[in-house]
């Protein structure tokens, strides 16, 4: 079964971090660009950052730039966002995507999608 699976979110104060893994089953993420997006209640999804299939490429958007980090490890099969300097406004379900070989910043163009991990950043 091919599939991917998130973990490392939960409840973090304004200031935290936390760091989310996407790990793939049944693929090998080698040729696939990975892309985390997000979604708060009573929001549309928004792209958080993408990292291509070599992982030369990556991309953020501008509300998380300069404290999101998006990683590939390949022998774990495993993509990576480390979230510092986390703000309440970062409360949502955040959920990996992949595509084949180039990032995309459109929901559609991912075949692969996680089931999503909470994250809540709140005192």
């Amino acid at each position: 079964q091919l599939q991917l699976v998130e973990s490392g979110g939960g409840l973090v104060q304004p200031g935290g971090s936390l760091r989310l893994s996407c790990a793939a089953s049944g693929f090998n993420l080698d040729y696939y660009a990975v892309a985390w997006f997000r979604q708060a209640p009573g929001k549309d999804r928004e792209g958080v950052s993408c990292i291509s299939f070599t992982g030369r490429t990556t991309d953020y958007a501008d509300s998380v730039k300069g404290r999101f980090t998006i990683s590939r490890d390949a022998a774990e099969n495993t993509v990576y966002l480390q979230m510092n300097s986390l703000k309440p406004e970062d409360t949502a379900v955040f959920s990996c995507a992949a595509r084949y070989h180039s990032c995309s910043g459109y929901d559609s163009d991912y075949k692969y999608w996680g089931q999503g991990t909470q994250v809540t950043v709140s005192s």
